[in-house]
């Protein structure tokens, strides 16, 4: 019998024996700032196909929104731009798997008025995650960006998060 790793499929990711399985993942980072540069850099190691989407202020909505699909994750990282309700109308007519604001969430949740004032359909805005992320008491960035990441692979994996199996 061979070693553990030659056995146990996971063991064989791990040690690089064997590639994971592919999967057509893509994560989108709606407004440039830190938090979104580490989750553009750190999603594209995952293997996302990633984009940033960085609407103007001065447009009704998202013009530059790449065509999304099943595959993709959108995370709005800035809750205090004027332009959240537009910006997440928009998202929502597409068929994402995943959408989700950062945000404090001992604070009420800025996008829920901003859809609402928009006519978007409770059962639209019940998409929009809030908070989001395993709660790590991320102090960076950096850390924002990998608790975000890491509760989207619990998600896709069907995962509570955290350290139940």
């Amino acid at each position: 019998m061979g070693a553990p790793h030659e056995t146990d499929p996971s063991c064989a990711i791990a040690h690089g024996d064997a590639p994971p399985a592919a999967e057509e993942r893509t994560l989108v980072a709606v407004f440039a700032g830190a938090v979104a540069d580490h989750l553009l850099r750190y999603g594209a190691d995952l293997g996302y196909r990633t984009f940033l989407v960085d609407p103007d202020k001065d447009r009704d909505g998202m013009t530059d929104l790449p065509a999304l699909d099943g595959t993709a994750d959108v995370i709005v990282t800035d809750h205090h731009r004027a332009e959240l309700g537009p910006v997440l109308r928009d998202v929502l007519t597409q068929p994402v798997r995943w959408v989700g604001v950062m945000g404090n969430p001992r604070h009420p949740a800025p996008h829920i008025p901003a859809l609402t004032e928009l006519g978007v359909p409770a059962a639209d805005i019940a998409r929009v995650h809030r908070p989001i992320g395993l709660n790590i008491g991320s102090k960076s960035p950096a850390e924002i960006a990998i608790a975000t990441l890491a509760g989207l692979i619990a998600d896709r994996n069907g995962r509570p998060g955290g350290f139940e199996f």
